[in-house]
């Protein structure tokens, strides 16, 4: 072949390539896939989030602020990997959803910052938190106050994103810190995917509280009613007054009540169920009331009588007659024998734990008072799903049971707390039986059916139920200073235990049909390098990372550079 032969050949091969990666990318700007090659799917979206983000009809902007200079190493991997999902949900909404990083702290006048502050703690209960990074030997110790949290927009709605609110809290070592933000990582989709559907709702589901036997109903459940009037079109129905309780009600919420139900009312809520309702039930069946404790020294605690245990067996679970004790518990004010006061473990205020399931993986602990105990029964076709448990360091105590401060005088001996995990919460889903089939007077199931609400043995299509054998997890405690607080607040101590997002989550997988609670089932293994061998071969690796690549290129570069020069070599035969 001649040497012109040769270069029209090369300049031939040259356009085929050119022309082949114009072609590659016209096809790639109107076709594209990502590959998540992760283990846990971490760069993957749910079903019901890619849903939730294609049916968006107008633009939804999201404000974070959790960003800055400088900031730790533990908080940059975590704002990078938040800036990687947001990337993603535009792959899916498209134009319909912006975002912006927003450094809270950018301004130099110190008055803007503050405002700013005030406004975001105020409208979405957004406030900064110190985080004390640890650092490498020889390091400068880094002391930031940030804003784990972002507000969401759509039209004039918005809603706030609290980053921090009820994951599990860890430590401030640097492992520590890394596991808080590792699993802080696993719910961003669940976090952001839940408010956008919030503000998007055209309809909220319906939530009724109910009254008519002697349920709370004053300050100390003002955090739990203002959840509900918040995030769902909320009001109260005592199932005294009305001849049945409508089925346009999303969910039934049953807290505390405190008198007996009679057998009519019973029906009313049966028939609820088999109709396709929701019942949260959160019951104390035994009386043992916080404020009894300080006024009478001590009380017994006895069965209310409160008539639901064939109700509830019917639907498969009993509520024991037995307070739980736990050596994991909160803390209550004493006086010591110097006369100063003191806080202690009260046992029969147990932190419980959550379990696998969506509504309560990895929250941190949910403070209950005064819980008895629950346990399962034969029910077809019903599945029990345990949601809050005891530590493995608990026990119970058989009513009637003395309750006094007594318990404070001697430590506990912890060998006699030797019950684990002990149930004091269930979710029970399935096709639920009527505990009156074939007792129903044939006067009441003509007055039901004229009224187009016909009696039902089954229910119509699969339900589900939540069961808390505790009253006081929903309520809130007051204070005489602030008012009433927040629901899981102690109003000795101020910490706040995880209840309102065990109460906000439960209400969301009662009334919620797209599933987006689901995702708060994500679990990221953290894969922490081992601090000593990254400082014994730290130089090692550097050099790979950089000197490697360099040394592959100039390799790469010489190998071609004595191909070419054989190729084309006046008098190489190949020519």
């Amino acid at each position: 072949m001649s040497m012109k032969g040769k270069k029209t050949n090369n300049r031939l091969w040259w356009i085929g390539i050119a022309g082949a990666l114009a072609l590659i990318n016209v096809l790639a700007a109107q076709f594209h896939q990502r590959f998540d090659l992760t283990e846990e799917k971490r760069f993957s979206l749910s079903k019901p989030t890619k849903d939730l983000l294609r049916q968006l009809e107008a633009p939804v902007t999201i404000d974070v602020y959790l960003t800055g200079k400088e900031l730790p190493a533990v908080v940059r991997k975590f704002r990078n990997t938040l800036s990687d999902f947001l990337f993603e949900t535009k792959q899916y909404a498209g134009n319909n959803l912006q975002f912006n990083f927003i450094d809270p702290y950018a301004s130099n006048d110190t008055a803007v910052v503050r405002q700013l502050q005030d406004s975001l703690a105020t409208n979405y209960g957004l406030t900064p938190v110190v985080i004390n990074a640890p650092a490498a030997v020889g390091d400068e110790l880094k002391i930031k106050q940030l804003i784990h949290g972002a507000v969401v927009r759509y039209g004039d709605r918005s809603v706030g994103v609290d980053l921090l609110q009820g994951e599990k809290s860890f430590g401030t070592e640097k492992e520590q810190l890394a596991a808080l933000y590792n699993n802080m990582e696993a719910r961003i989709e669940y976090k952001f995917a839940s408010a956008i559907q919030k503000i998007t709702t055209k309809q909220k589901p319906v939530v009724a509280y109910a009254l008519g036997h002697g349920e709370t109903f004053d300050a100390r459940v003002n955090d739990a009613f203002i959840t509900i009037r918040e995030n769902y079109s909320g009001d109260t129905i005592n199932i005294k007054e009305v001849p049945f309780i409508p089925s346009q009600i999303n969910a039934l919420v049953i807290l505390k009540p405190t008198q007996p139900f009679a057998d009519a009312d019973k029906l009313k809520i049966d028939q609820y169920v088999m109709n396709g309702g929701k019942v949260f039930w959160m019951i104390d069946n035994m009386y043992a009331e916080f404020d009894s404790l300080y006024k009478s020294n001590g009380f017994i605690a006895y069965d209310r009588g409160l008539n639901l245990e064939d109700l509830l067996f019917t639907y498969g679970v009993r509520i024991n007659q037995t307070l739980l004790q736990d050596m994991q518990c909160d803390k209550l004010p004493q006086v010591g024998p110097n006369g100063q006061q003191m806080l202690v473990d009260w046992p029969f205020f147990p932190i419980l734990n959550g379990t696998d399931h969506p509504i309560s993986k990895n929250l941190d602990g949910i403070r209950s008072m005064f819980p008895t105990t629950l346990d399962t029964v034969q029910a077809a076709g019903i599945r029990k799903t345990v949601l809050l448990q005891s530590s493995n360091n608990s026990r119970y105590l058989e009513a009637p049971a003395k309750i006094d401060f007594e318990f404070l005088q001697i430590a506990p001996d912890q060998k006699l707390f030797h019950k684990p995990a002990t149930p004091v919460a269930y979710l029970l889903e399935g096709k639920f039986r009527s505990l009156y089939t074939g007792r129903v007077p044939r006067a009441v199931a003509d007055s039901l059916k004229q009224m187009n609400h016909p009696f039902q043995n089954t229910a119509v299509t699969d339900g589900k139920m939540i069961v808390v054998a505790d009253g006081d997890i929903a309520m809130n405690q007051f204070s005489s200073s602030a008012g009433p607080l927040p629901m899981g607040m102690n109003v000795f101590t101020r910490y706040t235990f995880a209840n309102k997002d065990f109460f906000v989550n439960s209400l969301e997988y009662l009334v919620n049909p797209t599933d987006i609670l689901q995702t708060r089932s994500k679990e990221y293994t953290l894969r922490l390098l081992d601090p000593r061998r990254v400082d014994e071969q730290r130089s090692t690796w550097q050099l790979v990372n950089i000197a490697l690549p360099i040394v592959l290129v100039v390799l790469f570069g010489y190998i071609y550079q004595q191909v070419r020069k054989r190729t084309y070599t006046v008098g190489n035969p190949k020519n």
